[in-house]
This record gives structure tokens, sequence and C-alpha cells, in this order.
């Protein structure tokens, strides 16, 4: 099997980094963090250690909650996290997330309150391994901001895996909307894909993903015909260029070109579709991949031709970003 679904977690916590972060308190950003977490336990976890600090020591220094997250990243507007492998039946788990995010009573309004949206699956035929901890995405908003912009958060009635929501804002002052996806979007693999409803095998996770890239890219587009501005942030499980890649492009299976050349020409190009879809698989071709692009016809619509932020303020910047467990990162 290629590429497996990642288990949960180990129960242990994360280690810090000595990083600095710059403070976000012009009230008038807005600031976004996404985080693939592989698992929620470790930060929703007490730590032992805190049962045996000294009464008035102060933790927050080596504090790896999710609290001391946000606290060390400026009380950011939005945290996004994917993956953070919650069982839809673990009520527990989700109440202790919410607790998680929360602010202590004891420092009274010294620090900001955060109120937290999970999504998890529903899927009985798509997700069923590991316990049902699979998958699920969480957005995290602080609360002021929540309770003074945030019209709704919904998920897409198009997936049953938690891999979206949907943070609509309600209209500022120039009347501009802005709607915010926090997306876990699928892996390709060959492994079959199930009918939701009747289980039924109707393709491969290559399919999904291919039929995923359609249906994002059309509520982004309704999003946009109903007046919103729209920022689509998570893990995208796409490298749109070599640049991107670590250490290279996927390209075997030859499916993975296909997947690329559909994901840039529904969200990044503006193109019409179906001269965007020609040169991008004569690119494919061309690293004799064997894959053969789906021919689409012009009545398709154009891609959204949405930016992809890193890259357009760094140009020239390589990097991964992930990390094992074992690694301080943030």
């Amino acid at each position: 099997m290629e590429r497996p679904i990642s288990p949960p977690p180990k129960r242990r916590k994360l280690s810090r980094s000595d990083a600095k972060h710059g403070e976000t308190d012009d009230p008038n950003l807005l600031t976004i963090y996404s985080w693939n977490v592989n698992g929620i336990q470790p930060l929703i976890q007490q730590s032992i250690t805190s049962f045996f600090s000294p009464q008035g020591s102060d933790q927050k220094g080596n504090d790896t909650s999710l609290r001391g997250f946000l606290r060390r990243h400026g009380w950011p507007t939005f945290l996004y996290l994917q993956e953070v492998k919650i069982s839809p039946n673990d009520l527990a788990s989700i109440r202790a997330l919410e607790k998680a995010v929360r602010r202590d009573k004891k420092t009274g309004d010294i620090e900001p309150d955060y109120v937290a949206h999970v999504n998890l699956p529903s899927d009985k035929f798509n997700a069923r391994g590991y316990g049902r901890k699979l998958y699920g995405v969480c957005s995290i908003i602080r609360q002021d901001f929540a309770d003074r912009w945030v019209e709704q958060v919904r998920p897409v009635d198009w997936d049953l895996e938690g891999r979206f929501l949907v943070t609509e804002l309600k209209a500022a002052s120039n009347n501009q909307r802005l709607a915010l996806i926090n997306a876990y979007m699928v892996n390709g693999t060959d492994n079959p894909y199930k009918d939701a409803e009747s289980g039924k095998v109707t393709g491969t996770r290559h399919d999904r993903k291919l039929e995923v890239h359609k249906l994002l890219a059309a509520e982004c587009r309704k999003l946009e015909t109903n007046g919103f501005a729209v920022i689509l942030a998570g893990d995208i499980n796409v490298a749109a260029a070599p640049i991107d890649g670590f250490p290279n492009l996927r390209t075997f299976p030859p499916q993975h070109c296909v997947n690329r050349a559909d994901f840039k020409r529904r969200f990044l190009e503006g193109e019409t579709s179906s001269s965007s879809s020609s040169r991008l698989s004569e690119q494919a071709s061309e690293k004799q991949s064997g894959a053969t692009q789906q021919d689409s016809n012009s009545t398709e619509p154009s891609g959204l031709g949405m930016v992809d932020t890193f890259r357009h303020l760094h140009p020239d910047t390589s990097g991964y970003t992930y990390y094992p467990r074992g690694r301080s990162f943030f």
C-alpha cells in the first residue's frame, strides 16, 4: 500500500524550540497559522511535570500546550489545525480540546480567550481505521475577533471525512466580506475510495482527490459569487513546483503529475481550463510519466487565479515544513 494513513500519535509531549516569534499587537492585523499536528492528544494532555512544579513558578517559557503555542506566536487571530485525529464519538477529547484553548480564569483579561470549532469524519466507509481516529480539522479563533466578525463556521456538504471548515466573516465598512477555508486535502493513492452512502467502490483515492479539487473550486467560486474574498489555508497536499518539493517533486506513480496539473489549473491559474490543461499535460509527458490528463472542454470555468502567498513573498526560498515529533520546531 502506497503511503498508508498515519496512525494516531504516541502519547508524549512535544519539546519546544527557542525561536523568537514576533508579537501581533496591531488590532487591524489578521494573522493565520496553519499546522498539521498529526494527532492532537499530545497538545491537550496535561504534562505530568505540571503536578510537581514549585508553587508560583513560571512555566510559560516551557509550555508545550496549545495556549503556549498561541502565546509564543503573539495570540494570532486564527490557528488552523489538520489531522487532529479525534474519533467523532470521543466527546471527552473534544471537550479537552475546547478547554485547552480557553483562557485560564486566573489570568483574568490579561490574555485573550479562544474558541475551537472541529469537523471530524462521519464517513463510515472511508474513515474506519485506528478506531476512527483519522483526519479531522480544527479552527481555533480568538474570541474577541469571533464575537465581532465571525458570521458562521461550517463544514461543506460534499465531504464527510472531516477535511474542511469554512469561516465566513461579516462585511467590513467597505462591504468586503472574507471567507477562510481550513483544508486538509486528500492524499492521492491507489487505495479504493467508496461511496460515502452506499459503500460501493467508485474509484481510487487519486480519483477522489481530483473530485475534491473540483468540488472545492466550485465552493470557492460560489463564495466569490456571494461577495466573499476567499483564503484557502491548511495542508494542501500538493507541491506546485519543483522548488516546493523535498527532495523533489513526486512523479511516480504518474498520477501525481495529473493531480498536480489539475490543482494548478483549477486554483492557481486564471486561464481557460482547456488551454492550461493542455499545457500541463504536455509538461507531465515531458517527464516521461506516461500520465494522461482527462480532456476538458472550454465550457468548464477558468481557474480561480489564487495566489500562493508564501511563494509570492518568498519566490526563491526552498524548505520543508514537516518535522518529526522528536525535533523542536514550535
